[in-house]
């Protein structure tokens, strides 16, 4: 037997469905600048951190502690910009703060990816040279997806979503050809 939505009445202002959740947890935190540009960091560090012969293992760790860095001065600094300088209203720290938090969430989540795959290669569940590499091309493709996406949720024609994707991966290519030139 089916239950229909309409019998049951409005669903509560505070309870939020799964998919509402993900679906903002992609907005805010994963298809943001902040992750482009965290992709892009940490396809640097691990091209820079590669080219020294270092093992997946450290450039797992490199690029660990350097995201968490870059990410805690992010939200320092747009706490920083935001406390006191709202457009209509004065901004307090608290609010500064969880705002800049939230806006920063993208450049820790895009690290996730890139860093489990140096985490395979630091367990020698891959082998070294395949892992670094491995983790510039997922890179790559994280960041095609948030082209994709970014260009998908405006509502743009699909051979703009496809350009949309090719050119934000084009950031990643240029990594992988940096390595490509430094190994």
């Amino acid at each position: 037997m089916k239950v229909e939505d309409s019998d049951a009445g409005p669903a509560p202002r505070w309870r939020t469905s799964a998919a509402e959740l993900r679906d903002q947890l992609v907005r805010t935190a994963f298809v943001t600048e902040e992750s482009v540009y965290g992709v892009v960091l940490v396809s640097g560090m691990i091209v820079v951190a590669g080219a020294h012969g270092s093992s997946s293992w450290e450039v797992f760790w490199i690029v660990v502690i350097t995201v968490v860095v870059f990410w805690a001065a992010h939200v320092y600094a747009g706490t920083v910009a935001r406390h006191g300088l709202a457009v209509d209203h004065v901004m307090p720290l608290r609010q500064a703060f969880a705002t800049a938090l939230r806006h920063s969430l993208g450049l820790l989540a895009s690290a996730l990816l890139p860093s489990s795959i140096l985490l395979l290669g630091a367990t020698r569940v891959v082998p070294d040279a395949l892992t670094i590499w491995l983790a510039l091309w997922v890179g790559v493709v994280v960041l095609a997806a948030l082209g994709f996406i970014a260009y998908r949720r405006r509502g743009a024609p699909w051979p703009m979503q496809l350009l949309g994707a090719l050119t934000t991966a084009a950031f990643g290519l240029v990594m992988i050809v940096l390595k490509a030139v430094i190994h």
